[in-house]
């Protein structure tokens, strides 16, 4: 086999992940009959609109109102589809939310929502508690994003500086009924932690909040503060106000992952999967899984199949530098620099919904080669890993991967193929 077929088994296999967890498939087999009466969509994140999409193929024309990503909108005949920003709310995004909470409020006993909701959705479904201004919101979200902090982290903050997470989006709904479909984008698939739990009842604490700010040395302004002391900050729903709600998760990361291992082993591969919930800081799980596929090949031997590594989940980049990057081109940066040109591996990393950290590119493709590569452009891989360049430094050897908005997320895609030396 040579390089370039390796490369284009591995983009398949990330091709095959992501379309297994395209919302037009996976909606239409999950779908109950339309109801009668009053029916009214709401949803927020990446894959939305895709799914509002998907629900308007089987119900029709509906009442409703989704937020997407920027560029991430589908055509649909009666739910509106607002864009607005993502990682980091804008006002596009907090004028819908409240639109959607508006219309919500209006609902009666007899009347049925079906909130879609995917990953994303904590960015975009906001509303801030007390008297946060919405540039503080912002501010702490870029601040989180930056720090290094695990997503389930990051989302117990979010929850408790918002009056529609945490369940109170459902809670709004209330006394009509909800159904949620989700599509998860966290590690362990918890529904509470899926675009920060709007439609599930929340048990963290606003102490718990403070705590984490204080971990990862985050300044939040007074207002934050006054909020999470308990002035004028957020009041979990009550469980009756939660009792007419179903939740239910519709594509999850291990449906991916498994769909490639099954194409991975129909090439004749043996696939050995790591888990579809990996977390921690992205260079150093790179530098583990590089370890880990050098030592796989010492005890291969010639004949034997190839070996892939398979692996999910969400990493996270604490920001030393002021480069361009993702967890995604971070982890395979540092898994090149780790098999300092080893022969015979191959490596892809990229998220699920075509957007790795905040730039337009799902993730990069490495080999044996990608370090002599940049060396003969005077490039010193080390340099760019150092500043969190990555997107920078796979854009200047041809090796990044971009495929535009996938319209899902199921998070992160790792896959290493080892071959004998």
């Amino acid at each position: 086999m040579t390089d370039a077929s390796r490369e284009n088994q591995l983009r398949e296999l990330f091709a095959c992940a992501v379309e297994t967890a395209d919302p037009m498939s996976r909606i239409s087999t999950v779908l109950p009959a339309r109801p009668e009466g009053r029916v009214v969509v709401i949803g927020a994140g990446k894959a939305s609109a895709r799914m509002a999409e998907a629900v308007e193929s089987v119900w029709g024309p509906c009442e409703g109102l989704v937020i997407t990503r920027y560029g991430y909108s589908r055509p649909c005949e009666g739910i509106e589809v607002v864009e607005a920003a993502h990682p980091v709310p804008d006002d596009v995004g907090a004028k819908a939310t409240r639109r959607i909470l508006n219309l919500l409020g209006s609902l009666e006993p007899d009347d049925f929502v079906l909130a879609l909701i995917s990953g994303g959705g904590s960015a975009l479904l906001t509303d801030p508690a007390g008297d946060i201004s919405l540039k503080e919101k912002q501010e702490i979200n870029a601040a989180l994003l930056a720090s290094g902090a695990p997503i389930s982290q990051m989302n117990i903050v979010r929850k408790h500086l918002s009056r529609v997470k945490g369940g109170q989006l459902a809670a709004a709904a209330y006394p009509a009924k909800m159904l949620a479909l989700l599509i998860s984008d966290v590690p362990g698939d918890d529904p509470a932690s899926i675009a920060s739990g709007p439609t599930v009842g929340d048990i963290s604490t606003p102490d718990q909040a403070s705590a984490i700010l204080r971990e990862f040395s985050i300044e939040a302004p007074e207002s934050i503060k006054a909020v999470l002391a308990g002035n004028g900050g957020v009041v979990a729903p009550d469980h009756e106000f939660l009792s007419k709600v179903e939740n239910q998760i519709i594509a999850a990361p291990s449906q991916s992952l498994e769909a490639a291992a099954e194409m991975a082993r129909g090439a004749g591969f043996e696939v050995r999967m790591l888990g579809d919930a990996l977390e921690g800081e992205a260079r150093d799980l790179g530098q583990d899984q590089a370890h880990m596929a050098l030592s796989i090949q010492r005890e291969l031997e010639h004949g034997d199949p190839p070996v892939l590594l398979l692996s999910g989940g969400e990493c996270t980049v604490t920001r030393r530098g002021n480069g361009i990057g993702g967890p995604n081109s971070e982890f395979l940066l540092s898994v090149a620099i780790s098999l300092d040109g080893a022969k015979n591996i191959y490596a892809i990393a990229c998220d699920t919904d075509g957007v790795d950290g905040a730039a337009e590119v799902a993730g990069a493709y490495a080999n044996h080669s990608t370090l002599a590569k940049a060396s003969s452009q005077g490039l010193r891989a080390t340099e760019y890993l150092e500043r969190n360049d990555s997107h920078r430094f796979f854009a200047a050897i041809g090796d990044q991967v971009i495929t535009g908005p996938t319209l899902t997320n199921v998070n992160d895609f790792r896959a290493i193929l080892i071959e004998p030396a």
